[in-house]
């Protein structure tokens, strides 16, 4: 079981602030730092010092992390064009020298989108854009050195690109592709995506969209088991029920719901729990949501009583 340190920046975070728990994730053994891609916070958060651009942040933590991979759950396909998008990742993919995956969604907050001057479009056009972006940024990434790329979407029109730079990992850095999308979400997840993620929903629900994704990959004559499945819970691990409790606290949540819809309580708990999400699921990989990101303690205590019991 891969476990990956995941974290909402826009809730409240400083560059340097990431860069500490990166770092202290790495020291610790994870498999991977990964971050939101927001540019406004959520809920009652002050979200003080303001945002940080996931890609910006992640440009940096690629020089200051050796072994630790870096990623996006998700990067919102309504921020950025699709070429520029793939030479921003394909940069940081060669600065973290092949550490980069690449998570990247539809798009979906509106007051965020509203705040800073972004098109949400409605539903339909949102997705259609997103599988045009899917389809230019994996074929940039794919063209051979020395050909050139063209594309003539309803959205997207790329002609003669050179689709440089390319990425340090060949063909492309791993694509993760996540949501309850019953019908297109699967459909575009059997086409594009080495991941499937599906953020904060029960096992059963969970169970169910992968079902989907692998009736979707079989549909097209792809190996459903090319696709790694995973999830993502938030935590607040402790070493006794007051720990616990405290940590439900910091986060202004309930220790009896985040029991119910995280990884809540005292590591022989929540390995249990994980177990149980491996058995309903078949997951392999798990985002822990770490909402508290001075809480570094918290990513030493899974590391060292949590992890070493999944293998």
């Amino acid at each position: 079981m891969d476990l990956r340190i995941f974290t909402e920046p826009q809730q409240g975070a400083s560059y340097d602030d990431q860069l500490r728990a990166a770092k202290a994730a790495e020291a610790a053994g994870y498999d991977a730092f990964f971050r939101s891609d927001h540019y406004l916070k959520m809920g009652s958060a002050d979200g003080l010092p303001g945002p940080t651009d996931a890609w910006i942040t992640l440009a940096g933590l690629a020089r200051e992390t050796t072994r630790i991979r870096l990623g996006t759950l998700v990067t919102a396909a309504t921020f950025r064009h699709p070429g520029p998008l793939a030479i921003s990742v394909a940069q940081v993919d060669q600065m973290s020298g092949g550490r980069v995956e690449f998570g990247l969604g539809a798009g979906w907050y509106d007051t965020e989108h509203e705040a800073y001057g972004l098109t949400l479009p409605p539903l339909k056009e949102r997705f259609d854009r997103y599988a045009e972006q899917l389809e230019i940024v994996t074929g940039l990434w794919k063209t051979p050195a020395g050909s050139t790329y063209s594309f003539d979407g309803r959205y997207y029109t790329l002609k003669d690109s050179p689709a440089l730079p390319k990425p340090a990992q060949q063909p492309a850095p791993p694509v993760i592709i996540g949501g309850g999308g019953k019908k297109r979400t699967p459909e575009l997840a059997a086409r594009f995506a080495d991941e499937f993620n599906l953020p904060f929903a029960d096992a059963e629900t969970a169970a169910a969209q992968f079902a989907r994704v692998e009736d979707a990959a079989r549909e097209i004559g792809r190996d459903p088991k090319e696709i790694l499945r995973s999830v993502a819970l938030v935590i607040a691990v402790g070493r006794s029920e007051e720990e616990v409790a405290r940590r439900a606290s910091v986060l202004g949540r309930d220790v009896s719901e985040l029991r119910a819809n995280g990884l809540a309580g005292t590591p022989a708990e929540v390995v249990d729990r994980i177990g149980q999400w491996r058995e309903k699921t078949g997951i392999t990989r798990l985002y822990l949501q770490l909402l508290d990101m001075q809480d570094l303690d918290q990513i030493d205590l899974v590391a060292s009583e949590v992890a070493p019991q999944l293998d």
